[in-house]
């Protein structure tokens, strides 16, 4: 009996040299060892990553190592940080293959400061030993930024804790943003969002955010269009199911418009817009006008799109002003950097001063555009003197026979091979008027003296060859197809009077006189 004991006890001190350890349940794993040589241990059980600047990131590096004897393959990592702090792994050296025995590996873990206070990060990483878990911590202080003098602790951060639209002087609506961020390691939702302010204060509120993870923002945009001179304040208010349960930002501005200038003729360039501008911001005949005058302005197009003219007319149309068709006109459409020119023709009716204006209407911007007519004439414009062109399809001249002229009929004109041919003829008799008239001869007074023309023939006035028609109260210049006519204004006969004597004896000298006026210009 005695001899079975020892046996037995001598077996039980050869199966093991070394005493036994008892170990409890609610020790830490990472302090075990297995049977055969360990596990994988933390290098530091716990780690101080120091102080955390709120809002700003710190990266710290924790260390393992295999004290077993055989390699270990690492697992899933499991973050469980404080409620001030978020954390996320970074690099993760362990799990790239398995770590041999005595070998040490690294892990990069990421903390950002959400809130001032202090935190405390738990790690739990997997890993293929006996103990198949290893744990450690990290532990620090989020502080406040130095140069920050009011921070709220709240579930959601504001930026800008403020909303101040400043001093308004236009009147045009200011846009400004407001972004709200999750300062939590839990999801926000959002319940509500307004703004509380008087109904004159002019804010309005655009918003579609719902609800915020952790560390995510959304944005909120508030118009200020003000309806009143003045201060003008409001709350924007968010209503969340976070612990604080509210945030609220404060509006502000000020609105004092400036006094109503006097509008420039040219307006401001608009994106998207037609300008339309004059190479001359006023028309300006001078003074001292005895004839008719023309002045000729470039509208130009500065603007990047098209502009279509509705309408070009005159403020006054007494004054003996008008536009001429030639160039711009209603219904024609200038491209960016494109012009027309826009002629003003002046015949004076009255001597003196004029006040007038050119208003030409557009789709651009401002939609308008006014240029002012000066001018001073000392002697006004007979229009009955003035060059009148015919068109053969409108205009129709009775045709008087040999017998009412009084006179034989002169011969018909031979007809040329080769007509001379211009395409504008109508401005050669500019500043040319019937001065004497007779049954089939006319003196004809212009900017080259006078000179006397027959029924029938041809002559040479203003560089073109004209065939004249001499009628009863009027002389007809033809050229090819094109028809001009004189006027006689009989008062002109007259020099001392107006009775019919008068004005038949100064007929009758003209004729006399044209007689040597033909012969000198002959």
């Amino acid at each position: 009996m005695v001899g079975l004991v020892l046996t037995a006890n001598f077996l039980f001190l050869g199966f093991s040299s070394q005493p036994s350890k008892a170990q409890s349940a609610f020790d830490d794993p990472a302090s075990r060892t297995a049977t055969g040589g360990g596990d994988l241990v933390a290098v530091s059980e716990q780690l101080d990553a120091g102080n955390i600047t709120l809002g700003s990131s710190s990266q710290t590096v924790l260390l393992f190592r295999n004290d077993g004897t055989r390699p270990i393959e690492t697992g899933n990592i499991s973050l469980y940080p404080s409620s001030n702090v978020s954390a996320a792994v970074g690099d993760n050296e362990c799990s790239v293959a398995p770590l041999p025995p005595g070998a040490v590996c690294a892990i990069s873990l990421s903390v950002k400061g959400l809130q001032p206070g202090k935190f405390r990060v738990e790690m739990l990483m997997r890993h293929g030993g006996k103990t198949k878990l290893v744990t450690t911590a990290i532990t620090g202080t989020v502080e406040r930024s130095e140069d920050a003098t009011f921070d709220v602790i709240n579930d959601l951060e504001t930026i800008p804790s403020e909303l101040s639209f400043g001093d308004l002087k236009e009147s045009r609506p200011l846009t400004r943003s407001v972004v709200m961020r999750n300062v939590t390691s839990q999801e926000v939702g959002i319940q509500d969002i307004f703004i509380e302010s008087n109904s004159q204060a002019g804010y309005t509120l655009r918003s579609d955010c719902e609800s915020l993870l952790s560390g995510e923002a959304c944005i909120a945009t508030v118009t200020w269009a003000p309806q009143q001179r003045g201060p003008s304040t409001g709350v924007l208010v968010v209503e969340h199911d976070g612990p604080t349960g509210v945030v609220s930002v404060i509006l502000d501005g000020t609105y004092e418009p400036d006094e109503a200038e006097e509008v420039g003729i040219f307006p401001e360039a608009v994106p998207g817009k037609g300008l339309l501008t004059a190479s001359k911001s006023e028309i300006n005949f001078g003074t001292d006008i005895e004839s008719t005058s023309a002045i000729t302005v470039s509208l130009v197009n500065v603007g990047d799109e098209n502009i279509v003219l509705d309408d070009i007319s005159l403020a006054n149309e007494d004054s003996g002003l008008e536009v001429v068709e030639n160039g711009c006109k209603p219904g024609l459409a200038l491209s960016p950097v494109e012009a027309c020119p826009l002629t003003i023709r002046w015949n004076p009716v009255r001597t003196g001063s004029i006040l007038d204006d050119v208003q030409i209407t557009h789709d651009g911007a401002r939609g308008i555009l006014v240029l002012p007519i000066r001018g001073a004439a000392s002697q006004t414009v007979n229009k009955n003197t003035q060059p009148i062109v015919l068109s053969d399809s409108t205009v129709s001249i009775p045709t008087i026979s040999s017998s009412e002229l009084g006179e034989v009929a002169p011969q018909p004109v031979q007809q040329r091979k080769q007509p001379i041919q211009r395409p504008q003829v109508q401005g050669s008799l500019e500043g040319y008027k019937i001065t004497s008239l007779g049954q089939n001869r006319a003196i004809v007074a212009g900017p080259g003296g006078s000179r006397v023309v027959f029924d029938g023939q041809e002559t040479v006035i203003g560089a073109v060859l004209w065939q004249v028609n001499v009628r009863n109260s009027a002389v007809e210049f033809v050229n090819d197809q094109q028809r001009i006519l004189l006027l006689f204004d009989r008062s002109l006969s007259s020099l001392g009077g107006s009775s019919s004597n008068n004005s038949s004896r100064n007929t009758n000298n003209s004729n006399n006189d044209s007689d040597s006026n033909e012969t000198a210009v002959n």
